[in-house]
């Protein structure tokens, strides 16, 4: 792994220089992944759009006010979920608002009439539902939390995730994407961090790149999770998410991250990380994204054959055809994989006993899920 100090100085790489990175980086991935690219087939339930937070790119978040504003009653959260079925996702997505009954009284009623007082108590609830009257497994991205709420949620979910998106304090500044964003602290992210560790919960981070950061804040982002993951072992996976402009949004204008920067944050990120964090970017975010497999991914993400990218709704998910060709043209395969990574299905106390005997029947014996539908595609490009 390069240092910090290395890292920093990628910023100022020439055109070799980024090549022989990204070579080192395959390299990585392929001693450690071997040629396998993986995806998660799933189905996204957005749980409530509203939020405490009000983020310069965000267009998932919505006011109390606006009608774009809700909270999933527990039937939408059970067709969301039982149309997963029907399609072969094995994984349900939670994704939801921070806290927004801690800022917004409309909120904390629309919540009190569904019986809770808080966001995580009914997200605990409706994952419950969901290991209940499905055969999914529950993946919560809930933001900051606490030890109390990881232990409210680990015993009815798989994983959890929370983006780190940058340790900039800089970005909290007026005219900055995380003004008046209590939950955007990198402090309260990084907090957040430790304590899903301590708890010992497969976990899901990333940077959103592109949103006003250095390239120096970058990488010590990169260094932030790595060193939370040389004292906890608890970062199954890394996400390097491109900022994508939209209408609407404080950040319209902003100019978007190029194809060559994508390159060089994932090729530094593979360098930095440890080898046994799965280093993710999503496919729909980019025209281009077959040209991540050169610079050491394994991973695409969760793909959705029912719902959309709820915070990215104007990028369609890619065909798991083309991503399978993608893959073959470089000599890579691809493959379905389960919310939690096979290593945390068998370490000692990451997943809920019931949870990990539901996930452990859905695998093949190298734990990656049993796959129908992806065994049709390869065949019928075979």
């Amino acid at each position: 792994m390069v240092s910090l100090q290395e890292a920093v100085a990628y910023g100022e790489a020439g055109e070799s220089l980024r090549r022989e990175l990204a070579l080192q980086a395959s390299a990585i991935r392929h001693a450690h992944w071997g040629e396998t690219i993986t995806y998660s087939r799933k189905v996204f339930a957005p749980l409530t759009t509203m939020c405490r937070d009000t983020c310069g790119y965000c267009t998932f978040v919505k006011h109390p006010d606006d009608p774009g504003a809700y909270i999933m009653t527990p039937e939408q959260v059970l067709e969301t979920a039982r149309q997963g079925e029907q399609t072969g996702c094995k994984e349900l997505l939670f994704s939801l608002g921070e806290k927004p009954e801690q800022r917004y009284e409309k909120a904390a009623k629309a919540l009190a009439n569904l019986g809770y007082d808080s966001m995580i108590d009914y997200l605990a609830a409706m994952c419950a539902l969901v290991l209940e009257e499905t055969s999914l497994l529950p993946h919560v991205n809930a933001g900051t939390l606490i030890d109390q709420e990881i232990e409210t949620l680990k015993p009815v979910s798989a994983s959890m995730g929370m983006m780190l998106e940058t340790v900039s304090n800089r970005l909290m500044q007026p005219g900055m994407p995380h003004h008046q964003c209590p939950d955007k602290t990198p402090k309260a992210r990084l907090r957040t961090l430790e304590t899903a560790g301590r708890n010992k919960v497969p976990f899901t981070t990333g940077l959103l790149i592109g949103i006003g950061e250095t390239w120096a804040e970058r990488v010590e982002a990169l260094a932030a999770i790595n060193e939370a993951h040389q004292r906890h072992g608890h970062i199954q996976e890394v996400i390097i998410q491109n900022f994508k402009a939209k209408p609407g949004i404080a950040m319209a204008d902003h100019p978007e991250p190029t194809l060559d920067d994508m390159l060089l944050t994932l090729a530094t990120a593979r360098l930095m990380l440890d080898p046994s964090i799965s280093l993710q970017a999503p496919p729909n975010l980019s025209a281009r994204h077959a040209a991540y497999l050169d610079a050491g991914i394994n991973d695409w993400g969760g793909i959705s054959p029912v719902t959309r990218d709820f915070i990215n709704p104007e990028r369609p998910w890619p065909q798991l055809d083309g991503l399978a060709e993608a893959c073959a043209e470089k000599g890579l395969t691809l493959q379905e994989r389960l919310t939690v990574y096979p290593a945390y299905l068998t370490a000692d106390g990451f997943v809920a006993s019931p949870v990990a005997a539901r996930a452990r029947a859905m695998t093949r014996q190298d734990g990656l899920a049993v796959s129908q539908a992806l065994e049709q595609i390869l065949e019928g490009a075979a």
